[in-house]
């Protein structure tokens, strides 16, 4: 049984190795046919490649050999334009050789000419010299007879003469000084009105006269008392927290507070209003509405500052500068408000900067900047012009502005026309009449000034300064100043009140000469 098991296997596994043998070998004979079929397409490849070079080799040298045809054909008709070109710059080279000769030769015909004029020059110069020495010689014979028949030397004579050239020109010079400026001042008069009239049409502002007190109006007398507290703890605490003074007396329903800082008058104001409406006042109710009401003006100076960028239509300026220029609201000088001020003046500034084509953004920033130093005089010693710009200088302000700034009261030359606009406008906006007070010891000081710069000019017999020092009439010695040097005195006196003295808007001087002819009837 084991031995049929055993020839069934081997005859399976021989069965089965046959069978593998011919399926290896048809794929055998398949994988040579293939082979072959490739060889015959890559030979039939490589043919009809050869054949493709071949033909491009022929095109190549067909392509080739027409190029050269067309290159020497294009060489010939160049060299053909070539030998032309060559034999056209011959002849035009020959000709201006033709015309440089015949200019050589009329050139040297023109230097024969000049050196014989030179020569009859040379001759001439000889007999000019020659008669030059006879007439000197005859002048001389002149002064010597002219000496004698004077009495006069030659220095007298010309002294005597240089008088009279003197006067002449002294009369010319004031006809044509009158003449110029009476032109100047009529079109300086036409064109400044016209820039001004517009610029104050622009520009109208009121103006409220403020003080250093203020006044604090009570419902009754009884708030007096109040106010003072018992021993006077409640004024005492105002006082010390707010820095002012509060002044209690007969006037009925009111108290008056009294500071120069305009910013803690408010404060205390606001807060004695809050404590009245409250009506519980004590020391640590005082407190808590000075903390209150200062939050309060504070809020106020932004607003304004804010609020004076806004109306002049000024944009990009750093939060300090703004609370700076709004503390401005609570400060005044001469009475008028100086915000106030310092916005007509940017309007006034940028207005006439519209019309001469300057720059009138920038004309209106320095206009309200250009007192902004005042916000801080009382903290810090100097000018406020100088004082304004060393803090706009912190906070990287435009140098120009610096400039107008620095120069409105002429500590600094002008730099450019903007910083002479916000002059200009400074000036107008503070001599409009009614715009502020004058201190009676400023008003007489500068009466006195006028009078004073005019009556140390010798010839002057006396001089008034009238119409609040808008004007000085200057009368003088009809016998020492004649009419022509009045004009010059005029205009020296006018020069040296300029150099010397502040003044708002301009000064008229008058020099009257009077010539009196008197006699007696017997």
């Amino acid at each position: 049984m084991a031995i049929w098991i055993l020839i069934t296997a081997v005859i399976a596994t021989s069965i089965g190795g046959f069978i593998g043998y011919i399926l290896r070998k048809k794929l055998i004979d398949t994988k040579l046919e293939e082979l072959k079929e490739a060889n015959k397409k890559i030979e039939s490849a490589e043919k009809e490649a050869k054949h493709i070079i071949e033909e491009a080799a022929k095109k190549a040298e067909n392509t080739k050999k027409e190029y050269e045809i067309e290159a020497r054909e294009e060489i010939y008709k160049l060299k053909d334009e070539a030998e032309k070109e060559i034999k056209a710059n011959k002849s035009e080279i020959q000709k201006k050789e033709q015309r440089l000769i015949k200019k050589e030769e009329n050139l040297d015909n023109k230097l024969e000419k000049i050196e014989k004029k030179e020569k009859e020059i040379d001759d001439k110069l000889e007999k000019l010299e020659d008669e030059k020495e006879k007439i000197d010689d005859l002048i001389k014979e002149q002064e010597v007879k002219l000496e004698k028949m004077s009495e006069l030397t030659k220095e007298e004579a010309k002294s005597i003469l240089f008088e009279k050239i003197e006067g002449e020109l002294t009369h010319e010079t004031a006809v044509l000084i009158r003449e110029y400026e009476t032109k100047l001042e009529e079109e300086k008069d036409r064109m400044s009105k016209r820039i001004m009239s517009t610029a104050i049409s622009k520009a109208a502002s009121e103006y409220v006269v403020e003080s250093t007190i203020s006044v604090v109006q009570l419902p009754n007398d009884e708030m007096k008392g109040r106010i003072i507290g018992r021993e006077g703890r409640n004024i005492r605490a105002i006082e010390a927290v707010t820095g002012v003074d509060i002044i209690i007396d007969d006037t009925p329903e009111a108290v008056v507070l009294s500071c120069f800082d305009a910013v803690k008058r408010e404060v205390a104001k606001l807060a004695i209003e809050k404590l009245i409406v409250d009506g519980r006042i004590h020391p640590a109710k005082i407190e808590e509405a000075v903390e209150k009401s200062k939050k309060e003006v504070n809020s106020i100076i932004l607003e304004s500052g804010e609020q004076a960028l806004l109306e002049l239509g000024i944009t990009n300026m750093n939060q300090e500068v703004i609370k700076l220029l709004g503390r401005l609201r609570y400060r005044t000088s001469y009475g008028q408000n100086v915000l106030m001020h310092s916005i007509e003046v940017g309007h006034l500034a940028g207005t006439m900067a519209a019309e001469l084509k300057a720059d009138v953004e920038l004309a209106k920033r320095a206009g309200l900047l250009h007192d902004i130093g005042k916000a801080l005089d009382h903290d810090t010693e100097g000018s406020h012009a100088i004082i304004g710009r060393d803090f706009l200088k912190k906070y990287n302000e435009k140098p120009t502005v610096l400039n107008a700034v620095a120069a409105h009261h002429g500590e600094e030359d002008f730099e450019s026309i903007e910083a002479i606009l916000v002059q200009a406008a400074d000036a107008i906006s503070a001599s409009r009449p009614g715009a502020r007070r004058e201190s009676l010891a400023t008003y007489l000081k500068r009466l006195e000034s006028l009078e004073t710069i005019a009556n140390e000019i010798e010839g002057v017999e006396s001089s008034y300064a009238i119409q609040a020092g808008r004007e000085i009439r200057i009368i003088v010695h009809p016998d020492e100043i004649d009419d022509d040097n009045a004009t010059l005195l005029s205009r020296n006196v006018a020069k040296k009140i300029e150099m010397n003295m502040q003044y708002p808007g301009q000064i008229k001087v008058t020099v009257i000469r009077e010539t009196r002819a008197v006699d007696y009837a017997k």
